[in-house]
């Protein structure tokens, strides 16, 4: 860490838990949203000693939410063993709402409207709302307005068995009907990403994450829950021959395909939670500072209008580095998240690339290279998985900690969401 930001920090990062995050339908397959949220937040609860005590925000979302989770985080509040006064706020960006709960609280805090909150996400893919098809839905509608027995039987006029077929919820973008893997099957074609660097991605994620717990590193950050101590996605034994022996898993007619389920993230059941203050709070109530979250951005692209769906984070990179007088140097660590090994690659590729950086960016020079060495070193996504509104809170804990165990510095982290959206945000040691 060499330039320094005249920036005053949004607020201070005190630390995070969360449960193992675990395959769908696996450890977690009859848990929902609240039930797996209320665990995380209750873990925080324990680890700060914050029990009867009322915070001024609990900040939780998630994506895959049923029609009861309409204040999830409210809910948790009240489930997690703080005091009953404490509000919460429900929200959701898609794959970033873990890291817009934290953004919240820490603007909270840093405008002096709060001094403690908590910010986190929780996500099942296994317990998935499952809902009416619109022609059914349609004439439970005629039947509640009926108002004799021939409007009764009208409403079911022309019924059919398919009818009560539910919906499982979209898996695609709504403006292009494109999954999320095939819109980055398009970015690897686009920057020339091969299936031999992707699938050496998804190994080191491996390694890095396996060897993180050998070391102790998760010890603090991951709490056991349902007899698992570690995340079931992990696979320390993988090699690049088993990855190389998968079959392209969303490009499956061109021959050209590239991602597999072994360098794309599974769909994940889990929850994190993020405990962020205010200095005096912090040292009032006798907790160390781990970080500071410095600054953060949001950004998107027009992906219907051809650009790379997962490439928003490009964008918010770019704005957050000139808004702070910083460059990819001037930091020490950096997190991405990884929903897949192409969109990593494609990301890495877009920094070094003059004409991107030039006429997307309005750059005159390009963002530059990362020291691969410094990438996601206690592993990402693709090994610890993405419960989609748990992996910001994830990864902002992980940050604070990494930039404790290697001395200081400043660690930038950035993350992709669906709908074309990406987040970025600077930590710095205390």
């Amino acid at each position: 860490m060499s330039a320094s930001t005249s920036r005053r920090p949004l607020a201070a990062i005190l630390g995070g838990v969360r449960i193992p995050f675990c395959r769908q339908n696996s450890a977690y397959v009859d848990l929902g949203n609240q039930a797996l949220g209320t665990e995380a937040v209750s873990r925080v609860v324990d680890r700060f000693g914050l029990k009867g005590q009322e915070l001024g925000e609990l900040a939780f979302g998630a994506v895959m939410k049923h029609s009861r989770d309409f204040n999830l985080a409210r809910e948790i509040a009240l489930g997690s063993g703080l005091a009953k006064t404490t509000p919460g706020l429900t929200l959701q960006r898609a794959c970033g709402t873990g890291f817009e709960s934290a953004i919240l609280i820490a603007n909270k805090i840093a405008l002096g409207q709060i001094s403690v909150g908590i910010g986190g996400g929780s996500d099942s893919t296994s317990d998935v709302p499952l809902v009416l098809n619109q022609a059914f839905t349609r004439r439970m509608l005629d039947l509640s307005r009926a108002r004799s027995m021939g409007d009764r039987l009208r409403a079911f006029k022309g019924f059919r068995l398919g009818e009560l077929k539910p919906v499982s919820p979209m898996v695609s973008e709504p403006r292009t009907g494109k999954s999320m893997g095939e819109h980055c099957e398009m970015m690897a074609k686009t920057w020339g990403i091969s299936r031999t660097d992707q699938d050496q991605l998804a190994l080191e994620s491996h390694q890095k994450a396996h060897s993180a717990y050998e070391r102790g590193f998760y010890d603090d950050l991951v709490s056991n829950f349902r007899g698992v101590k570690r995340d079931n996605i992990l696979r320390p034994d993988t090699t690049l021959e088993k990855l190389a022996s998968l079959k392209p898993a969303f490009d499956r007619k061109s021959g050209q395909g590239t991602l597999t389920a072994g360098n794309s993230t599974p769909l994940t059941d889990g929850a994190s939670a993020l405990l962020l203050a205010s200095d005096a709070w912090a040292q009032a109530h006798g907790h160390a500072v781990l970080a500071y979250l410095v600054d953060a951005e949001v950004s998107a692209v027009d992906f219907v209008g051809g650009e790379g769906l997962l490439m928003a984070p490009t964008i918010a990179v770019s704005r957050l580095l000139t808004r702070n007088g910083l460059t990819l140097a001037d930091f020490d660590l950096f997190e991405i998240h990884e929903a897949f090994a192409a969109q990593v690659l494609c990301t890495l590729a877009a920094f070094e690339s003059p004409g991107y950086c030039r006429e997307r960016l309005g750059l005159s020079a390009p963002l530059g290279s990362i020291d691969r060495s410094k990438l996601n070193i206690a592993g990402g996504s693709l090994a610890i998985g993405h419960p989609f509104a748990a992996t910001g809170a994830r990864m902002l804990s992980g940050a604070a900690k990494l930039l404790k165990e290697i001395g200081g510095g400043r660690v930038l982290v950035t993350a992709c969401a669906a709908g074309g959206m990406g987040v970025a945000a600077i930590l710095q040691s205390p």
